[in-house]
């Protein structure tokens, strides 16, 4: 009997794109998800596959060192029967020479990109074949898969979605940055995989990296590494939050990861200038989203960076409200994490703060219950969301007085909405409500000695209150409202002080100051008192954050208790419109105006427009005026 010599094949990249939703992929070769069956075509020259005659096996290999033992390599052989949880081949179809073969991998297998080869064989005459390579994805539409969702729109929104919004100001006024994800433009995937496979644990041991990446928590923990650099890695972005971005990009110029990607690839996989949180996780998901893992960018609003481990953020003042030193606990605008489905029904987060190479998945009902136990860096992860504010009084004698400030961390944690083009609060999903007695409880949980920072209310209390118009290139007012709780007169010392700041909390100048040294509060009184924000001193210290910071210090003369009030001022820019001009119409070009009304008094120079998004030139589009 002849050889079966296989004449010409198909991988089918069309149609196994439409069912396994890959089609959109940039790329000119196969991609499916694991789980999910994907069918090839066969066609054998000179005669019929005959079957109990002919023999036909697959291999599929991945990694530059595949071995079955490592979960990287596959033999099976075509069959009618196969079994759960395996690679297998099963015939759909034949049609004289032509065979219709349908392979699938296990819910569990590896992802990345694989070698496959037929091997042909009748009696003792064989042949193999290397019928090309494809990728393998995560599959959220599979219930066996770790990362599976069972939400359509949740699936849509958070693997196939490449338009999201990400939310940026502070948590008294809440702006939206529109973010291109980019994930199925032209060359991402392949950049991804190359990520994948410069990591450094990938360089360390091959082998053993390629065999974890069936796990979504230890891609979790690559990619996380990966999108920022330090010295010893081929990170992605490069991060900078002093305000000098000269020789690279402004992390507030960026408005999405597909023209990083494709830079950091340009560089030779050397990072690109520069990154702040946002920027770090917006890449993240865009590679998760990429490689199939259910991923989203949540902006958590004053979240605090504990680096000492106790749950607690010290803050050193003068007694004039100036900055006494900086400590290394901070507290900014960051993003807690990308959230992604590792087990239903329980996301995860990566943390991605500044300075921090690797950080998480947590499991967020870990961090919601304070189980500081479970893995990944569930305590740094807590603290973000939880961590009490200490603002500690230096006085020129040198003793500290204490001011708590349990409710400032971890506010209005915000995601874009699925299927919708508004903010969810998510809050709820990270901790209980704020002051609760089941919020407290975790917090003790978390943290035994809490309760020796307890202090006693002692009737003042001091806010901050903003005026309308707090707009970019006008003078506005903020108001601190002072008031007295007690049946007693108490006599008071306030102090207001405004600073320009950056979202990481770096403080300029001030730019506007008041010391009231004889504040008298009658018994239930409230009081008012302005401050007023001239332009003309904090124009040309506002950062691109345009965040002023406002502090009050009240101060009572009998007893010497100081009570702390502090916000961040949202200074408005003028909005970008984006008019249409024509009506749409597919296969054709589109034109649009892009429009601003400059708020300054001076002419803007020099200013560049950037445009990014799916059809536009290279991704992207940039106007200079």
């Amino acid at each position: 009997l002849a050889e079966l010599v296989l004449e010409t094949w198909d991988l089918q990249r069309e149609r196994n794109g439409r069912e396994h939703r890959t089609e959109e992929m940039g790329c000119q070769q196969l991609v499916v998800r694991r789980g999910q069956p994907f069918t090839i075509t066969l066609n054998f020259a000179g005669r019929d596959y005959m079957e109990g005659v002919d023999k036909l096996a697959f291999d599929v290999e991945t990694g530059p060192c595949p071995t079955e033992t490592s979960g990287t390599r596959s033999h099976f052989a075509l069959t009618d029967c196969p079994e759960e949880g395996s690679w297998n081949a099963v015939l759909q179809q034949q049609d004289g020479a032509t065979l219709c073969v349908s392979l699938c991998s296990p819910t569990s297998a590896r992802v990345g990109r694989y070698r496959l080869v037929l091997e042909a064989s009748t009696d003792y005459q064989g042949s193999s074949y290397h019928l090309g390579d494809f990728v393998l994805l995560f599959n959220a539409w599979h219930p066996g898969d770790t990362v599976y969702l069972r939400d359509e729109d949740e699936r849509r929104e958070y693997v196939l979605s490449q338009q999201g919004l990400i939310y940026q100001g502070t948590r008294d006024y809440i702006t939206t940055m529109p973010w291109n994800f980019g994930q199925f433009e032209e060359g991402i995937l392949s950049i991804c995989l190359e990520m994948l496979d410069i990591n450094p644990k990938f360089l360390q041991d091959q082998n053993e990296d390629c065999s974890r990446r069936n796990d979504p928590v230890y891609i979790g923990r690559v990619v996380s590494a990966m999108v920022n650099c330090n010295d010893e890695d081929h990170g992605v972005l490069l991060g900078r939050w002093d305000d000098c971005y000269e020789d690279g990009m402004s992390p507030m110029a960026w408005i999405g990861s597909v023209d990083i990607l494709k830079r950091w690839k340009t560089l030779g996989c050397q990072p690109v200038k520069y990154g702040q949180c946002w920027v770090f996780a917006a890449v993240a998901c865009t590679v998760m989203r990429c490689l199939g893992v259910p991923t989203r960018v949540v902006t958590n609003y004053n979240s605090a960076h504990d680096t000492n481990g106790n749950l607690v953020i010290d803050r050193y003042l003068s007694e004039a409200g100036m900055e006494e030193r900086r400590s290394r606990e901070f507290i900014c605008r960051g993003v807690p994490g990308t959230p992604a489905a590792a087990r239903p029904p329980a996301p995860a987060a990566i943390s991605l703060p500044a300075g921090v190479y690797c950080c998480g998945p947590a499991p967020v009902k870990a961090i919601k219950e304070g189980d500081l136990q479970v893995q990944y860096d569930i305590p740094f992860i807590f603290a973000e969301v939880n961590a009490d504010v200490v603002y500690w009084i230096v006085q020129s004698s040198g003793e500290q007085k204490k001011s708590i400030h349990p409710s400032e961390v971890g506010k209005n944690i915000s995601t874009k909405s699925v299927g919708r083009d508004s903010r969810e609060d998510i809050t709820h999903t990270y901790k209980y409500p704020e002051g609760s007695e089941k919020e407290r409880e975790v917090f003790t949980k978390a943290e035994l000695e809490k309760s020796s920072l307890g202090v006693q209310d002692e009737g003042l209390h001091v806010r901050i209150k903003l005026s309308e118009g707090a707009n970019n290139g006008s003078d506005f007012d903020v108001f601190a409202v002072v008031s007295n709780d007690t049946d007693a007169e108490r006599a008071c010392r306030l102090m207001l002080c405004a600073r320009t700041t950056s979202y990481s909390g770096t403080l300029g100048p001030p730019c506007g100051s008041k010391d009231l040294l004889n504040l008298t509060l009658g018994p239930r009184e409230e009081q008012r008192v302005p401050l007023r924000i001239l332009y003309e001193q904090y124009g040309p210290h506002l950062t691109q954050d345009s965040v002023i910071k406002v502090m009050a210090l009240l101060t009572e003369y009998e007893s010497g208790d100081v009570v702390v009030a502090v916000r961040n001022v949202y200074v408005q820019n003028p909005e970008i419109k984006i008019r249409i001009l024509g009506e749409p119409m597919q296969n054709r070009k589109l034109v649009a105006e892009i429009s601003l009304v400059n708020p300054l008094a001076v002419p803007l120079n020099y200013g560049v427009f950037v445009v990014e998004g799916a059809g536009l030139t290279d991704g992207q589009m940039v106007k200079e005026l």
